[in-house]
């Protein structure tokens, strides 16, 4: 696995930390473990685990576990619904940013898609994420995927990641693509080039994925009226599924009308790992409880 800038793997390991803390925040009765006993069950000291969060998300163990009870996603929805079509009024639509990161993107021909790839060379290369490792794919255009290997391992990860293009030459390089891959982990600011490669519909909806702002939600039915599909939210939710840019097309941001989390491909504790971890960050400013 192909380490990036220093504070990587550092996130990578704190990600470790805070997937094994979601598990005792899950299995302990409301209203949840004390810093004393979530610092118990991991095998850490209560300091230790406070310096973790306090690294990895800028909050303390107790308001990071706020954000990683299951309710959050209904808080998200009522105070930081995103409404798309109001998004290009606010300035927030087109190549948005998160946090230092400006994005651009390119969706490809869809001829390229039907033809499953045939005559592209995808490079690809495994990675450490503030969310455990990942995949980076790219063509000479872009990042065209992301996939996260913490739930479903890599072996499975890539496999489905390269099922999306079968035709593709696929080339493990992760050199060529670690400069993408520091700046989509926040290693480093920069830019970074997206390559999308879907069919029509799929595009749209991931282009309006890509205008929900770091820190807040919308749905899926929601997604579907700024597309001008507005019964089609079934096939809304297919198509995010089939997001094959995750954490930088930011399908986690998705949720049911009802505020459930809904599906993520990558494994629902990655979800609501990156929702706590987005709304920590959009509130590190204020002074940790």
């Amino acid at each position: 696995m192909t380490e990036l800038a220093p504070d990587a793997p550092e996130l990578a390991y704190h990600f470790h930390i805070v997937r094994r803390a979601l598990d005792a925040i899950d299995a302990a009765p409301p209203p949840g473990p004390s810093l004393e006993d979530l610092a118990r069950e991991i095998g850490l000291s209560p300091a230790h685990l406070q310096r973790v969060f306090s690294r990895f998300a800028g909050v303390s163990p107790k308001r990071y576990q706020q954000y990683l009870t299951l309710d959050h996603a209904k808080r998200l929805l009522a105070e930081r619904h995103t409404v798309l079509d109001t998004v290009a009024e606010t300035g927030l639509s087109g190549g948005g940013r998160l946090h230092d990161l400006f994005l651009t993107w390119e969706a490809m021909s869809p001829g390229t898609y039907a033809a499953k790839g045939a005559g592209l060379t995808i490079r690809w290369g495994l990675f450490d994420s503030p969310f455990g490792p990942a995949i980076v794919m790219g063509t000479e255009r872009g990042i065209c995927g992301i996939g996260f290997t913490a739930e479903t391992g890599e072996t499975a990860a890539l496999a489905d990641l390269m099922s999306r293009w079968p035709e593709a030459t696929y080339l493990e390089d992760p050199a060529v693509l670690a400069p993408w891959a520091e700046a989509a982990f926040g290693a480093t600011g920069g830019d970074v080039k997206l390559a999308l490669i879907g069919a029509p519909f799929q595009i749209k909806v991931w282009e309006a994925l890509l205008s929900v702002p770091s820190g807040h939600v919308t749905t899926y039915s929601e997604i579907a009226r700024a597309i001008g599909r507005p019964k089609a939210v079934r096939a809304v939710g297919t198509a995010v599924g089939r997001n094959p840019i995750s954490w930088l097309i930011p399908c986690h941001r998705a949720l049911r009308k009802s505020g459930g989390l809904g599906g993520y491909h990558w494994g629902l504790p990655v979800k609501r790992a990156m929702l706590a971890w987005e709304t920590a960050s959009a509130e590190a400013g204020g002074a940790p409880d």
